[in-house]
């Protein structure tokens, strides 16, 4: 099983030095922890901090896991509300795309 010390580094990987974000995004990840991308900074940077950003995706652990095995539809997680998006919704429609990486 994965831990978020884990995830945040893949997706540190993932995310490089330019992400093309421009934003920043957190991933609140409930009790699990959060996960923030600072898309704008340069080079960009991906921490465990909790701080504002320009996108809050929402779910819980179990459904992220999930949704990044591919076993969970981000489309039917929201749909659901098992995710949930605060601020600037194109910010995080680029996060899926990103992520695969």
């Amino acid at each position: 099983m994965v831990d978020l010390a884990q995830v945040t580094e893949h997706i540190r990987g993932a995310v490089g030095d330019n992400s093309g974000l421009g934003k920043t995004v957190k991933i609140d990840l409930g009790d699990a922890g959060k996960i923030f991308i600072d898309g704008a900074s340069s080079p960009n940077t991906v921490t465990n901090d909790d701080k504002p950003a320009d996108a809050t995706v929402s779910m819980s652990w179990d459904d992220f896991i999930a949704l990044s095995e591919g076993k969970l539809d981000g489309m039917m997680a929201f749909m659901q509300g098992k995710l949930k998006i605060a601020g600037d919704m194109m910010i995080a429609q680029k996060l899926p795309a990103l992520l695969k990486r």
